[in-house]
């Protein structure tokens, strides 16, 4: 039975804690549920929602939203010191992280604290020092919206790139991800496993916590380092990182920083760097800024915060605004990672 909901708020839903509403609102807890409500709305585009982590609303969603709230953690395999684990799509992605530091499943404690839920962690292939979904992905199982047909995609299927996969480009608004199988290394059996921990602040902070290296300790400094820069959307409405790191040509980079020496960047390649998005927004005057309930965290300017009653235009107004003058002072054009939905 499905039950839909009218004029559904939205508040609670999305981590910018903006006020928007569905004009029809169903929650799905089975694949049942799901190919049912998908087979109704099948003459109509619907609006998929998971942990609402990745998304600025604009305004009020007129497609039929689909929460989709499938739970489930299940050992399918081991082959060797790796283990394979399917996790349904409505899980907690930090939810899940731990259960895997808890049983010594190695890969993902990189991604530690990362809001949202698993469904949609390829879609974006999140990723965070120096560690992205894609290394640990093995496959995930999908329903087309339109036939209802099951299938599973593999690690090449999803075409992964930075903050970037299939779902956001061919496959865009094809799929419902209702699995996600990752492949860990279980270090409880014979192993070679490296952490990695030569990305941002990491050594440091392990320094600082002293204690025995492990996924447990490098989890506890992500955690760590994540608390200390960025607010939690339980307190300060954001979405975590509203902008992608620019990948530069080289050439750019070295006339760049002949003007500006301080400027930092990453290695992607022979022809091209990264350039910390956060450090162009800084050094362009925003940390701290605020429009009205809109702003530029105080900490961290790579996000954007709605300390109260911002509206989605408001802030999407202050990222152009951000984006402007980066171009301006740099030449260099910073795209959002946040999902801009006006639907």
């Amino acid at each position: 039975m499905i039950e839909v909901q009218h004029h559904f708020p939205l508040k609670e839903f999305n981590t910018f804690g903006i006020s928007a509403f569905a004009k029809a609102y169903t929650a799905v807890a089975s694949l049942q549920q799901l190919k049912e409500v998908l087979g109704f709305y099948k003459e109509t585009q619907v609006f998929l929602l998971g942990g609402g982590s990745n998304m600025l609303l604009i305004n009020d969603i007129q497609k039929p939203v689909v929460h989709v709230l499938l739970k489930g953690i299940e050992i399918i395999k081991s082959d060797g010191s790796d283990t394979y684990l399917k996790v349904m799509a409505g899980e907690n992605w930090h939810d899940f992280v731990l259960y895997c530091i808890k049983n010594n499943f190695a890969g993902i404690e990189n991604l530690s604290l990362i809001p949202g839920n698993v469904g949609t962690s390829p879609i974006q292939n999140i990723g965070a020092y120096g560690v992205e979904l894609k290394d640990s992905f093995y496959s995930c199982d999908v329903i087309d919206i339109k036939t209802l047909e099951e299938k599973t995609l593999s690690l090449t299927d999803c075409n992964f790139g930075y903050r970037d996969s299939i779902f956001k480009n061919e496959a865009l608004g094809k799929y419902v991800i209702t699995s996600v199988t990752f492949k860990l290394t279980d270090l409880n059996k014979p192993n070679n496993y490296q952490l990695k921990t030569d990305y941002g602040a990491i050594q440091s902070e392990l320094a600082r916590l002293d204690e025995t290296l492990s996924i447990q300790t490098v989890s506890k400094a992500v955690i760590n380092i994540r608390s200390s820069k960025l607010p939690d959307p339980k307190i300060i409405g954001n979405s975590g990182s509203f902008f992608k790191n620019p990948i530069i040509k080289r050439s750019l980079y070295d006339d760049l920083v002949r003007m500006h020496p301080e400027m930092p960047a990453y290695d992607v390649d022979h022809d091209h760097v990264k350039v910390p998005a956060g450090w162009l927004i800084d050094q362009s005057g925003f940390k701290g800024k605020r429009y009205g309930d809109a702003g530029i965290h105080e900490k961290q300017a790579l996000v954007l915060v709605n300390y109260g009653n911002a509206t989605g235009q408001e802030i999407l107004d202050v990222s152009h605004k951000i984006q402007k003058a980066v171009y301006d002072r740099y030449g260099i054009e910073i795209e959002t990672e946040v999902n801009l939905i006006n639907e």
